[in-house]
């Protein structure tokens, strides 16, 4: 069974006594937590009563001159040797990662409750990159807490991935009701120091109640080495007390302010007076606004500020019971939504615990895409095909079904879409085949109910998806292929899309780059070995089912294609798909591509980072020279002497006559374009990356 142990900083108290933000974040967490059977909590109090959850108490006798910190951590690690865990959890503590990690190479998640930069053990950049490099996951409970985090650091995609946001929690009050029982308190929870504002609220919370008889004010908390004393009739200091307690003078309040000077990571107080309906007022510091849906932010920390956002708080009945309404209703930060967010973090990095593979293992893989059967090889040199010689020569078991050719077979009176018989004839070859993973292609009418319920009942089972086609807001049929690409994303372990994921204007969870791929028994020409009568090939597939352009089709490529040929005279162009020109097909395509030097790589919509139709593999793959807007940003990846990069179609037409001249330099620049796309953008290497980025293997790819 999985086991998971959870240590919190040395003398944070467990306890319902004297808990602190660490503690009552773990408490509310774990004790709904899906994984609470498995889960034990490691701390140091001399409290006798503790929270009832599996908790282990870590004494430690006094010794002059011995780091209590490190005697801690050495008891941790005897216990952790003796009842070994899974997945260790550590609490805003980050100097504990090293001695942990180093010792025990198990899998670590670190969590920030405050300033990374304030912390030892992570205050350097070097320091922080270790913890990005060495831990899971880091989760931090505010973007303030991030930002910080990541402060003077340049780090790549998959370290910012692995930092999630999840704030401090308290448990949601579905009812306004509340509202209407509240009393004229104003009430301050929290250390009584400068630091924290008492200083400023004391000041102004005495003029307050001398001009407001009717009202009274609350103070809750404590403070050793600073004594800021205020006294009033109507205001009442009442120290420390246990949290439940404070949480029913939050519903009894009407006011809460949350003055603080120190940059908060997050602010629990403000967080719990809105989740109770308070008018809360807090400053602009740290992650202070981020606890608040409704209410008011301060521009400027002073008394005059606080006094009068409070005498208006006081004045405007309506406008501070629509504030308190409406934080009780727009109130997102609930107990079971953080511990389910939680839970997410922990499976991501569990399942490959339970799942048990490793870059060599040899899978059994369902792959679902169109692979064109029914019509007779004409559309047989696909991305699909590509994909699944890639897999099979990575020596994987491949299960291959072709979706369309499957809806189309199944297609009946009561199931006239063929939907219904495609996703009955999944679900039992999944069952019956039991795959490790199912890879999808433009499998848009997968039901993901179907998938959920297959992953459900197979525990391990992986699922991935990838899309070829455009995805740009200036793009074509964009919010179909949005939708179509978030469909089944509840269902989905990764997806894979040919545009840079971070170029889009929405968000794809989980989502990677790839190129398109080329193969090796496919993509088999060398155009630059050989001389051939065409200058530049340029084909689009309009009809590609009936096998004929579509009468009236049009768009912007053939706009384009129309001013290149006004504007370069004696360029042989072959062109296909246009002009009342059909396209071509299958091997009549590899024929018709062999006898050109030079090829077009132009895709539908406006240019956006990374994205390219299949056109580009079939074009470098072939050795072609290409041509290919510098707005796709594929210079990233390759050479001025590998591909030709145009910025507008001047350049493009200045470009083909040189290249059109020099034929030595074009077949030059053809064979190292060809050489590299088939080294790093092969089949083999996307299939591999498809694989291990969807399994959560760490793994390095020269586009990633």
């Amino acid at each position: 069974m999985i086991k998971i142990s959870i240590l919190l900083p040395y003398k944070e108290n467990f306890s319902p006594e004297y808990a602190g933000a660490v503690s009552l974040f773990v408490k509310d967490t774990t004790r709904i937590s899906s994984f609470k059977q498995q889960i034990t909590v490691y701390g140091n109090t001399n409290f006798k009563k503790k929270y009832k959850i599996n908790y282990k108490n870590i004494l430690l006798k006094k010794k002059f001159l011995n780091s209590t910190s490190k005697r801690y951590i050495e008891k941790f690690l005897i216990n952790e040797k003796k009842d070994a865990s899974d997945l260790i959890e550590v609490h805003n503590r980050p100097s504990y990662i090293k001695p942990i990690y180093e010792k025990l190479k198990k899998n670590i998640i670190l969590y920030y409750h405050n300033d990374p930069l304030s912390m030892s053990g992570s205050q350097s950049a070097n320091e922080r990159l270790y913890l990005l490099n060495n831990c899971q996951s880091i989760i931090v409970i505010s973007e303030w807490i991030k930002k910080r985090l990541l402060k003077d650091l340049s780090v790549n995609d998959d370290l910012r991935r692995k930092i999630y946001v999840i704030p401090h929690s308290t448990n949601k009050i579905n009812s306004v009701d509340l509202i209407n029982r509240k009393k004229k308190y104003i009430i301050f929870v929290g250390k009584l120091n400068s630091q924290k504002g008492y200083d400023i609220f004391g000041n102004v919370i005495i003029k307050i109640l001398e001009k407001n008889k009717d009202w009274q004010g609350i103070v809750i908390g404590d403070e050793e080495r600073e004594k800021l004393v205020f006294k009033h009739p109507s205001l009442h200091v009442m120290g420390f007390i246990e949290h439940n307690k404070v949480i029913k003078l939050f519903e009894k309040s009407s006011i809460a302010v949350v003055p603080s000077r120190w940059e908060e990571p997050l602010g629990r107080t403000g967080l719990e007076a809105s989740s109770r309906g308070c008018a809360t007022i807090v400053s602009n510091r740290g992650g202070l606004p981020e606890t608040v849906t409704d209410g008011i932010i301060l521009k400027k920390l002073n008394e005059k500020e606080l006094y009068k956002n409070i005498q208006y708080l006081i004045n405007n009945k309506k406008y501070r019971t629509t504030l308190q309404k409406n934080s009780i209703i727009n109130f997102k930060l609930d107990h079971a939504i953080i511990a389910r967010k939680i839970d997410n973090v922990r499976r991501k990095i569990l399942k490959n615990i339970s799942f048990n593979i490793d870059k060599k293992s040899k899978l059994k893989i369902i792959h679902i895409t169109n692979f064109n059967f029914r019509y007779h090889g004409r559309l047989h040199f696909n991305t699909g095909t590509r994909l699944n010689n890639g897999l099979i020569r990575l020596g994987h078991n491949v299960l291959s079904l072709s979706d369309r050719d499957l809806i189309s077979l199944g297609k009946s009176f009561r199931d006239y879409t063929g939907s219904k018989y495609l996703n009955e004839l999944v679900s039992k070859t999944i069952t019956n085949f039991k795959p490790d993973m199912v890879i999808m292609g433009h499998a848009d009418r997968i039901d993901s109910s179907m998938l959920s319920a297959m992953k459900e009942s197979n525990k391990n089972l992986k699922i991935a998806q990838w899309f070829l086609d455009p995805l740009t807001k200036k793009g074509p049929d964009y919010n179909k292929n949005k939708l179509r690409i978030l469909d089944k994303l509840d269902s989905i372990d990764a997806t894979f899309i040919t545009t840079d994921p971070y170029s889009l204007d929405f968000k794809i969870k989980n989502s990677f780059f790839i190129p398109n791929p080329c193969d090796e028994s496919l993509d088999n020409l060398k155009n630059f070995d050989f001389n051939q009568e065409n200058d530049l090939f340029y084909a689009i597939s309009h009809g590609v089912h009936r096998g004929t352009l579509r009468k009236g089709k049009m768009d912007e490529r053939e706009l384009f294609i129309t001013k290149l040929l006004k504007k370069s005279e004696n360029i042989n162009y072959d062109i296909y798909g246009m002009f009342n020109r059909q396209p071509v097909w299958g091997e009549e395509f590899i024929d018709k591509i062999s006898q050109s030097k030079m090829g077009l790589n132009l895709s539908r919509g406006k240019p956006i980072k990374y994205y390219s139709s299949d056109r580009i593999a079939q074009l470098m793959g072939n050795g072609l020279l290409t041509f290919i807007d510098k707005k796709t940003h594929y210079n990233d990846f390759f050479n001025n002497d590998e591909m030709i990069f145009y910025k507008d179609i001047n350049d493009l037409v200045d470009k083909i006559y040189k290249y059109k001249k020099d034929t030595k330099t074009l077949k030059r620049i053809a064979k190292k374009g060809h050489k590299k796309y088939h080294k790093f953008f092969n089949s083999n290497i996307v299939a591999k990356f498809i694989i291990d980025k969807t399994l959560g293997l760490k793994s390095s790819y020269y586009w990633s």
